[in-house]
C-alpha cells in the first residue's frame, strides 16, 4: 500500500469513499444470494423464478449504470455517486418489507438502477485521481471492497439465521444495508472532482463543443466500445453464474448447514479479497491484457474442478480459495483499462456503458443456470455457463489494445 501513502488528502478521501461505496454495494447486492433457498421455501418459487430475481437487478443496473455514466460526464462524478448510493440503499431496505414475489421483483429492479452506477462512476473517479503507474493498484484495490461487503453479508447471514426465525432472518439482512450509507455519504461530502474532469469542463465553458453521449459509437471509438462491452460480458457473466448460485449449490447439492455454508463461503471470499489485490498489482506489473488472460484461464480451470469433479466436502473447502482468487483477480486491471480506453469528455459514459452492458447480458446467466439446472445438476449448469463466459474474456482480451502507462487527456 505504498502507493496509498503517496496520495494527497483528496486522493485518500477519494479512495475511502470509492472503497466504502463498493463495499456497501456488495453488501446490499450479495445478501440476496444467501436467501434464495429461503425464499424458494417460504414463497414456493422455483429455481427459474429465483434466477429472475437475480437477473432483473442486473438488467436494470445496466440501464441505471449507463445513465449514471452519462450524467457523471455532465454534472460530475462525486455528485452522481451520492445519488446512486442513496437510491440503492433505500431500495434495499424496502426489499425487506416486501410481501410477495411480484413486489420483490419490482423492488429488485429499482435497486438495480442505483446499483449500476456505483462501480463505473467510482472507478472513473479513482482512475482520474491517481498517476498512470499506480492506476491498476488503486482502482483494483477499490474493487476489493466487493469481497469485504460479500464477507459482511456472509457473516450477517450466519448470525441472522442462527438467532432469528427464518421468516424474519432474511428480512433483517436487507434492513441493515442502509447503515453504512450514512458514513459513505459523509465521506463523499469532502471529496473533490478530479482535475482532468475540471479541465474538460473548463474547455467546454470556453466554447469547446460538448460531445454527444452517442459519440462512443462514432467511427473512431465503436470498435473499442464493442470489444470492451464483450470483455465485460464475459467477466461478469462468469462471475454471476457462479456467485449467485454458490450458497444454493453448497446448501442443496453438497448438503451443508447454514453454519457450514457460511464457513465455505468465507474461504471463497477470503480468496476473492486476495484475488482483487493480486490482480490490482499484476495489472500494473503484467499489463491490463496479461492480467485478464492469466485470470480467465485460472477461472476456467478452478470452476471446472469445483463444479464438475467428484470431490469431497473437505476438498471443496480448500478449492474455494483459488476459486475466489481467480474469479476476482480478473477484475484487478479491468477498471484501469476501461478508464484508459476513452477520452475525458466520454470517459464515464464509455466505461459505464461497457461495464453495464456486460452486466446486463451477464445478468441472463443466473436465470439460464436456474432453468438449465431443472433438467440437469446445478453444478453442471454453473460450469457450462461460467466456462463459456471466460472463453469470451480470453478472446476479447487478445483483440483489445494494451493501455498500461497511458496518460489521461
Amino acid at each position: 500500500m505504498k502507493w496509498y501513502r503517496e496520495l494527497d488528502t483528496n486522493g485518500r478521501r477519494t479512495f475511502l469513499a470509492a472503497f466504502g461505496g463498493w463495499t456497501l454495494d456488495a453488501l446490499d447486492f450479495m445478501v440476496f444470494t444467501f436467501v434464495i433457498s429461503t425464499l424458494m421455501h417460504l414463497w414456493d418459487i422455483d429455481k427459474g423464478q429465483a434466477g429472475m430475481l437475480g437477473t432483473v437487478t442486473l438488467l436494470s443496473s445496466a440501464v441505471g449504470g449507463w445513465l449514471a455514466g452519462i450524467l457523471a460526464d455532465r454534472y460530475g462524478r462525486v455528485r452522481i455517486l451520492q445519488v446512486t448510493i442513496l437510491w440503492f440503499s433505500l431500495c434495499t431496505v424496502a426489499i425487506g418489507f416486501s410481501q410477495s414475489f411480484e413486489q420483490l421483483f419490482v423492488l429488485r429492479a429499482l435497486q438495480g438502477l442505483g446499483f449500476g452506477g456505483e462501480w463505473a462512476v467510482g472507478s472513473v473517479l479513482m482512475g482520474e485521481i491517481v498517476r498512470s503507474d499506480i492506476r491498476a493498484k488503486a482502482v483494483g484495490t477499490v474493487q476489493s471492497g466487493w469481497a469485504v461487503g460479500w464477507g459482511i453479508a456472509a457473516l450477517a447471514y450466519t448470525l441472522a439465521f442462527s438467532l432469528l426465525p427464518e421468516e424474519w432472518a432474511w428480512r433483517s439482512l436487507f434492513w441493515v444495508g442502509v447503515l453504512p450509507a450514512l458514513l459513505v455519504l459523509f465521506i463523499r461530502k469532502n471529496v473533490k472532482e478530479p482535475q482532468v474532469f475540471l479541465d474538460t469542463r473548463k474547455r467546454q465553458a470556453e466554447g469547446e463543443a460538448r460531445r454527444s453521449f452517442w459519440a462512443i459509437f462514432s467511427p473512431g471509438l465503436v470498435g473499442t466500445t464493442l470489444l470492451a462491452a464483450l470483455l465485460c460480458t464475459g467477466i461478469q457473466g462468469g462471475y454471476y453464474a457462479i456467485t449467485t448460485w454458490l450458497p444454493t449449490f453448497l446448501k442443496v447439492e453438497r448438503g451443508l448447514s447454514v453454519i457450514g455454508t457460511g464457513g465455505y463461503l468465507l474461504v471463497i471470499i477470503s480468496g476473492s479479497f486476495c484475488g482483487y489485490l493480486c490482480g490490482a498489482y499484476l495489472g500494473d506489473r503484467l499489463g491490463r491484457r496479461g492480467n485478464l488472460i492469466l485470470f480467465s484461464i485460472l477461472s476456467g480451470i478452478t470452476i471446472y474442478a469445483y463444479t464438475q469433479m467428484h470431490l469431497t466436502n473437505n476438498q471443496i473447502l480448500f478449492l474455494g480459495f483459488p476459486l475466489g482468487l481467480a474469479a476476482s483477480g480478473i477484475f484487478g486491471g479491468l477498471g484501469a483499462m476501461l478508464t484508459e480506453l476513452f477520452p475525458s469528455a466520454l470517459r464515464a459514459n464509455g466505461q459505464a456503458f461497457t461495464y453495464n452492458f456486460g452486466r446486463g447480458i451477464g445478468a441472463l446467466f443466473p436465470t439460464l443456470v436456474g432453468y438449465l439446472s431443472a433438467k440437469t445438476s446445478l453444478g453442471l449448469a454453473i460450469g457450462m455457463f461460467a466456462g463459456g463466459a471466460y472463453c469470451v474474456v480470453l478472446i476479447s482480451a487478445l483483440l483489445l489494445p494494451e493501455t498500461k502507462g497511458r496518460t489521461l487527456d
